[in-house]
């Protein structure tokens, strides 16, 4: 294999062009939003992203997993709301789903 000999240091080239990448994805964050005028629209914005992003990570998953899953996810929500306690949300979700999955609902 012609110059692929990277003479035992590809790992660590491999490691520092991540953290480059990982560096540079950080950066241009905060390079960005320094030049976004901040709206009342733009924080409204930005407040509701990460509920926006949990949920379009979780409701497909929870989907494909079935009725155990979504009933889990709906009683943490329902906890969460209740208690504002993630550890009663994590609890109550979890174990109304491994609950349906003992009794073998699903």
């Amino acid at each position: 294999m012609a110059g692929t000999d990277l003479g035992g240091y590809g790992s660590a080239l491999a490691i520092a062009a991540m953290a480059l990448a990982t560096y540079l994805c950080r950066i241009s964050g905060v390079v960005l939003m320094s030049r976004v005028r901040l709206t009342p629209a733009v924080q409204r914005a930005l407040t509701a992203l990460p509920g926006s992003i949990v949920a379009a990570t979780v409701v497909p998953i929870a989907a494909r997993s079935g009725l155990d899953a979504v009933a889990g996810i709906l009683a943490g929500v329902v906890a969460m709301a209740l208690t504002r306690n993630e550890v009663v949300a994590l609890a109550a979700g979890l174990g109304l789903a491994a609950g349906i999955r003992f009794l073998g609902l699903t």
